[in-house]
């Protein structure tokens, strides 16, 4: 199973990614010389050592070691969900598939951090009447009511649309396309670049070739034409997923109607 991906914004502290793998901890708090932290969290009324996030096979969970205060977790993407972790709680485990973390402050905000949880497995729909042994898992599994399905709709549109010279969209580019959708007026370039991360390292599990010693690298958005050339080829981002988008603008309306990939 993949691990998860933990992004600290800036503002709640310096900005931070992490990735953690199964069995694997990053502990979250004010911290100190003698209480190090992963997450370094500026707040007065946040603790030394508030908590602790630890990563399963299949699901990660929160540790809140603060005496007094709870903690929420938010489902940013469902319809307001969200959970409390009491003060003391060990090991709460966390279903969302995409969590805010969000602590109480002396202020009139709060602190926050985000967390892409472990890749979640489904069952192949026909095998579901059967035994375990008969199952079949998807090898890809996108939840299409995601924020990170919109960015690679938007990254996949260009294409669809038959825009065939069209480069991948940029981060910016993808910031300003999906900014009418409801619920990503506040989306950020580093939370799509977070989402691109997602998509790419865990969801999809695609591979970046690395420097081969020339100076060069990896083109810079090869990890973003990788994820469309996949979606494509496995009809994972198609045609009728365009309608998640908003319309385009009208200097965008030439573009040739998308056609239809075959099969």
């Amino acid at each position: 199973m993949s691990g998860v991906v933990i992004h600290l914004p800036r503002g709640s502290g310096d900005a931070v990614t992490l990735r953690l793998g199964p069995g694997e901890t990053a502990r979250f708090g004010r911290g100190s010389e003698t209480t190090p932290v992963e997450l370094l969290l500026v707040d007065a009324a946040i603790s030394r050592l508030a908590g602790e996030i630890r990563v399963t096979d299949d699901h990660w969970q929160l540790s809140n070691h603060s005496a007094t205060q709870t903690y929420l977790v938010e489902n940013p993407e469902g319809a307001g969900e969200y959970l409390r972790v009491p003060p003391r709680r060990a090991g709460a485990p966390i279903p969302f598939e995409f969590s805010r973390v969000v602590l109480p402050t002396r202020g009139d905000t709060t602190v926050s951090f985000q967390v892409f949880a472990p890749d979640h497995v489904y069952l192949d729909p026909e095998g579901a009447g059967g035994p375990w042994g008969s199952r079949t898992l998807t090898a890809y599994s996108l939840d299409e009511t995601a924020i990170y399905f919109l960015v690679l709709v938007a990254l996949c549109e260009p294409r669809l649309r038959d825009e065939s010279p069209v480069a991948v969209p940029t981060t910016p580019e993808i910031v300003e396309r999906l900014g009418a959708v409801p619920g990503c007026a506040q989306l950020t370039a580093r939370a799509v670049s977070s989402h691109i991360d997602y998509l790419a390292d865990e969801k999809m599990r695609i591979s970046v070739p690395a420097d081969t010693g020339t100076g060069r690298g990896p083109r810079r958005n090869g990890k973003r034409e990788s994820l469309v050339g996949l979606s494509l080829r496995f009809g994972l981002v198609r045609e009728e997923h365009l309608a998640l988008l908003p319309p385009r603008a009208r200097g965008a309306e030439g573009a040739a109607p998308g056609r239809r990939l075959g099969r």
